[in-house]
């Protein structure tokens, strides 16, 4: 994987601009390393999820303070006119304030971990700043589910999972339920948080991935000591019994 393909991959995972892998300035000075900046990250329509036009600032703002920097020959080293008019259009459009875009949900798309250019990606809908009404962190993905998910994506993982019926506790946004349906071949999840708030996003994370109604996956509330309703435990076999239980930094809140 090169360099600008990492880029695209943190900046739709929404990674603090600081943190980017940021091209060289030997890089950043192309033309075709521009557009294609430009194309694959910033150009209205290449991304079926953006990020919040925020975000966007920032990243194209550290981009074009390093292009800035690049330039050797005023005459012939230039910045891209898509990008600055992109950052203008952004900068002309009135922002609402920091701390309201705080409690705002959106779009994170984390992509498998392959040097593949055309790569699986799974897209959620996350307040990374927010906590649910019921006091849970469950509204974005956290770093163990991300390191749990590139376990079970490797060679040795994928035997655990695959053709498995499971069930994730504190599945939270359902990142690693959703993974586990989609891309690694899981016979059912079923998908469980102890939040109502949490799983009613959950809902709407496996539509924006394309697994509503597929049977696959089935996202419902838990709580600790309570049980399940009688048909999620059901199949057309009989009572559904789980071959494996997944849970990546879980955390039992003592109301629950």
């Amino acid at each position: 994987m090169d360099n600008l393909e990492l880029l695209r991959r943190q900046y739709l995972q929404l990674i603090e601009p600081e943190c980017l892998a940021l091209p060289s300035l030997d890089s950043i000075r192309l033309p075709q390393v521009q557009a294609y900046l430009y194309e694959t990250m910033f150009r209205e329509g290449s991304l079926h999820y953006s990020p919040p036009d925020r975000y966007k600032i920032r990243v194209l703002k550290k981009l074009i303070e390093i292009m800035e920097s690049a330039i050797i020959d005023p005459d012939e080293d230039e910045i891209s006119d898509d990008l600055a008019a992109c950052l203008a259009q952004l900068m002309s459009t009135p922002q609402i304030p920091v701390t309201i875009a705080a409690l705002q949900k959106n779009y994170v798309t984390y992509t498998m971990p392959t040097t593949s250019p055309n790569a699986a990606t799974i897209s959620t809908l996350e307040a990374r700043a927010l906590l649910a009404s019921s006091g849970t962190t469950g509204l974005r993905t956290w770093e163990a589910a991300l390191h749990l998910g590139t376990y079970l994506s490797a060679a040795g993982g994928s035997l655990l999972v695959k053709g498995k019926t499971i069930i994730e506790l504190g599945a939270g946004t359902g990142f690693l339920s959703i993974l586990c349906a989609k891309h690694l071949g899981a016979k059912y999840v079923l998908s469980t948080d102890g939040s109502g708030e949490v799983v009613d996003d959950m809902v709407s994370n496996v539509y924006f991935n394309g697994l509503e109604g597929s049977g696959v996956i089935d996202p419902a509330l838990l709580k600790w000591g309570h049980v399940l309703t009688d048909e999620l435990f059901e199949s057309s076999c009989g009572i559904r019994r789980f071959d494996i239980a997944l849970g990546a930094d879980i955390v039992r809140a003592h109301s629950s």
